[in-house]
């Protein structure tokens, strides 16, 4: 499961130095979320156990915030510890945009971000290092054609789509992990500072999750 290539992510040092600064923050998550995320490390163990793809699916109502930032984050995560095999997408129940302010605290946090296209919805190459893959991100629907269509890992990152969707189509496994949403601060003068810590809250939390995939 764990290759020392991988080990050897090459992150840009804002990048290490953030995902240092989450791991010495686990103590801060609660048990109940922990069991949540514990579950989404056995079904990560699971598959790369059995020699398939782990495909994570994080889902929000507009695929504009949260569900990138947890999308962009636990690819990170796995890359960090080394855990191959695993894909990371997010969706909606409807298609927004990949929101500027949520951007802008993933460009704080150390990524590079630089966006192709224009329109309401554009697409957006993220990266966590120089010579890292980069990572797509543009709002979509959970099941549009670029994201898995069966045997992947359900994420809820919000209350409201987790109760809009029971069920999601196509999935093997969901699990909710809500987060509270940083629009509340938009306009204020808390935007930077609410959108910065749900940002180091999804980190600490998807290190945590993978920090688990091999124990």
């Amino acid at each position: 499961m764990v290759s020392s290539s991988a080990l050897a992510a090459d992150f840009y040092p804002q990048v290490n130095r953030y995902i240092e600064a989450s791991l010495a923050e686990f103590d801060r998550i609660s048990e109940d979320r922990r069991k949540a995320l514990r579950k989404v490390a056995g079904y990560v163990r699971e598959q790369v156990e059995s020699g398939r793809d782990a495909q994570l699916n994080f889902i929000c109502t507009h695929n504009s915030r949260r569900s990138h930032m947890s999308q962009l984050w636990a690819q990170t995560a796995a890359e960090h510890f080394g855990i191959l095999g695993v894909n990371t997408y997010s969706g909606g129940t409807e298609a927004t945009a990949f929101n500027p302010r949520a951007v802008a605290a993933m460009q704080r946090a150390g990524f590079t971000v630089e966006k192709s296209g224009e329109g309401e919805n554009p697409l957006y190459q993220v990266r966590n290092g120089p010579s890292q893959a980069p990572m797509t991100a543009f709002s979509k629907v959970y099941f549009h054609e670029s994201n898995p269509q069966e045997d992947f890992c359900a994420v809820m990152t919000c209350s409201q789509a987790d109760e809009s969707c029971p069920i999601v189509r196509g999935a093997a496994y969901r699990v909710a992990i809500p987060y509270d949403d940083p629009k509340v601060f938009d306009g204020t003068d808390l935007e930077a500072a609410g959108y910065d810590k749900r940002c180091r809250q999804i980190s600490r939390e998807m290190l945590y999750l993978f920090s688990q995939v091999n124990t």
